[in-house]
Formats: structure tokens, C-alpha cells, sequence
């Protein structure tokens, strides 16, 4: 693969997750990436974020995931000699990332003003918490505050998305940020100060459940894997030998041809003939649907839904998704501080001058 930023400079001035995944995008696309850590603290707090009988070699498994290919060093910004050694650094980079609080941004003398004034060409991305506020910002606090957990689980067993969602999310956005000051640079010769808090990157990401709302008041409850506006879709069943599966209806077309293929007649009953009829009457759709299913091993509701093109999938634990060819061709490999460590890419698309001789 072509070392696309092979000639650009990035230092990391940032921690856990959503800054550090903005360094790993430049870093595994051949950036110079300079991850700068607390030397008094011991360095990014996720280095000690290990499960119970991880292995203490090397940094934790946490933090492998989003260091890729980056150089570095640990640092004391207390001590002028490692503020002059920071300073120097930035004298020939391209962009930094940080995620510091303003107040020790102004105390470390970081703020992105200042930067911009010592390096006028330097891109300075920020990751913010809050976009009004400088109280501390963690993913499970912005999952609760930003109406995700209300959303999800059931309604007697809330439930936090399994990753660091937002994170992602803000990183993601911060990319994009990025990518636009280089335009800019390239056309301008000038740098620029960019921001995202991972308040305004979860609600951003709300889309459709915030446009119910926006548009119709309609205030989403938790339904477990169930879909708010289409039915049956996101709806679990589980086979004859209790394999568990759901379905992703979305047309009334689509809904006939499943029918069909369970010698079912339903799209022809009042109550489950459209979307709506189906959405009104959900409970018992689900209830007639499961009835059915259970007649069948997976096998054969794998060929009768495959034979209909009917969008359904199995629900796999992480053991089975990490042994796909699709994973496997993700999975990168590094020693870190003598540790072997795997993790599956951050960047997940194709492009063909990336794949030029």
C-alpha cells in the first residue's frame, strides 16, 4: 500500500481514545506520528485499562488498539527543558492533536492560539469534551447525556453501547476536520484550528432517531434490537435448535417474499399487510413469526431466506466475527515494548491510488 502521507508530520499531544484514533489514521497511511505521553503519570492512562489476567507486558490490549505505528515518548511538560524539546517538535509538523481542558492547555502555555502564532502553518486539531463546558467528558457519561443508553436495552435493562462509541465518532469528524485544514493548506499555505467535542460528534450521530423527534416529538424508548420505525427489522427469533437470528424487513415487498418462503400467508392479513399495520401490531407479528421459525434448523432458514434475498443475519459472538476473511484481512500485527500485540485496522475502505506501484 502507498505510504499516502508519507511526508507529513503528526504530533500526539493526546490520550485514550478519540485523539489518539485521529493519530492512528495518519499514522497507519505512513505518517511521521510523535505520540507525546505523561511522563509523571506513567504515561496514557489506558496503558493500565487491562482485563482481569491480561498480561502486565507491554502496554494493555486497550491501548494497543489505537497506537499504531507511532513513535513515543514520554515527557514533563513541569520542566522547561521538555516544554523547549515540545517546542522544537512542533517547528516542523504538520498537525498535532491534543485533548487538553483549556485551563492546562493555558497552563502548559498550549492553547491553540498561541500554537498558531509560534507555527502559522501548523493544523491544530482539538478534541474537546463538552462544547460549552470544561467538566470532564468520558464515553459512558456522553452515552447517558446525549440519549443514547435511554435508547438502548429494554426498559427494565438499560444498556451502554459495548465500545467507546463516541469516541469513534468524534475521531471520525476530527479526521474529516483534518483532512479539510490540509486542503486548505495546500490552497492557502496557511494553517488552521480545528475542534470537535464529543458532545456535538454523539449528537451529530443521532440522525434519524433525533429527526423523529425533531419532526414528529417522538420520543424513542428502548426496544432492544428492535427498529422504531420498520418492523420486522432488527426483531430476534431463534431456530428449531435455538440458534439466534434477526431480520431486516424494509419494504412491504420484502415482507411478502419471507412470507412466501415460510409458506406463510401474512402479507395478506390486515393487521401485518404494510409497515404501519406492522409496527401497530408488532408483538403478535413477532409472536406468529417465531411459531414458524421454530419449525426450522438455521440451515433451513438460511436457504429459504437466502433463496428469497431476504436480509437476516445470525448473531455472532466476537470470537466467531474475528475468524472471517473480512477481519483477518484487517488484523495488523506489532511488537510494543517487547509486547506482540493485534488489532484490526482503523481504516476500513479501499482506494486505488493507495494500491499504485
Amino acid at each position: 500500500m502507498v505510504q499516502f502521507f508519507e511526508n507529513l508530520k503528526v504530533v500526539e499531544l493526546a490520550s485514550v481514545l478519540a485523539g489518539p484514533a485521529v493519530g492512528m489514521f495518519f499514522a497507519e497511511l505512513g505518517a511521521k506520528v510523535v505520540k507525546y505521553e505523561n511522563a509523571l503519570s506513567g504515561g496514557d492512562v489506558t496503558r493500565k485499562w487491562r482485563l482481569p489476567g491480561e498480561t502486565e507486558l507491554g502496554p494493555s490490549a486497550y491501548y494497543a488498539s489505537v497506537n499504531f505505528k507511532k513513535e513515543v515518548r514520554l515527557i514533563d511538560l513541569s520542566k522547561s527543558s521538555d516544554r523547549a524539546a515540545l517546542t522544537a517538535e512542533l517547528d516542523d509538523a504538520d498537525l498535532v492533536i491534543s485533548n487538553f481542558q483549556p485551563r492546562v492547555a493555558a497552563k502548559l502555555d498550549l492553547l491553540p492560539e498561541t500554537l498558531r502564532k509560534r507555527h502559522p502553518k501548523l493544523i491544530i486539531a482539538v478534541i474537546e469534551g463538552y462544547a460549552d463546558s470544561d467538566k470532564p467528558a468520558y464515553d459512558a457519561v456522553l452515552q447517558a447525556e446525549t440519549g443514547w443508553i435511554s435508547m438502548n436495552g429494554t426498559v427494565d435493562q438499560l444498556a451502554k453501547l459495548p465500545v467507546a462509541l463516541i469516541d469513534e465518532l468524534a475521531a471520525h469528524q476530527l479526521k474529516q476536520a483534518c483532512l479539510l485544514a490540509l486542503i486548505h493548506r495546500e490552497r492557502t499555505n496557511e494553517g488552521a484550528v480545528v475542534r470537535c467535542s464529543l458532545e456535538s460528534a454523539s449528537l451529530s450521530a443521532l440522525a434519524n432517531q433525533a429527526s423523529n423527534y425533531l419532526m414528529c416529538e417522538a420520543i424513542p424508548q428502548p426496544m432492544g434490537t428492535a427498529h422504531p420505525n420498520i418492523a420486522p427489522y432488527g426483531d430476534l427469533f431463534q431456530s428449531a435448535e435455538g440458534k439466534k437470528f434477526l431480520l431486516a424487513i424494509g419494504s412491504d415487498e420484502q415482507f411478502a417474499k419471507c412470507c412466501a418462503a415460510l409458506g406463510l400467508e401474512l402479507h395478506n392479513v390486515v393487521d401485518f399487510a404494510t409497515n404501519t399495520d406492522r409496527l401497530k401490531n408488532r408483538h403478535g407479528l413477532v409472536a406468529v413469526l417465531q411459531k414458524s421459525f421454530a419449525e426450522f434448523s438455521i440451515s433451513e432458514i438460511t436457504e429459504r431466506l437466502d433463496g428469497a434475498k431476504i436480509p437476516f443475519g445470525m448473531v455472532k459472538q466476537l470470537d466467531q466475527v474475528l475468524k472471517s476473511k473480512t477481519a483477518i484481512d484487517l488484523q495488523r500485527e506489532e511488537i510494543q515494548e517487547e509486547r506482540r500485540t493485534i488489532r484490526l485496522s482503523g481504516n476500513a475502505f479501499t482506494a486505488d491510488f493507495l494500491d499504485a506501484d
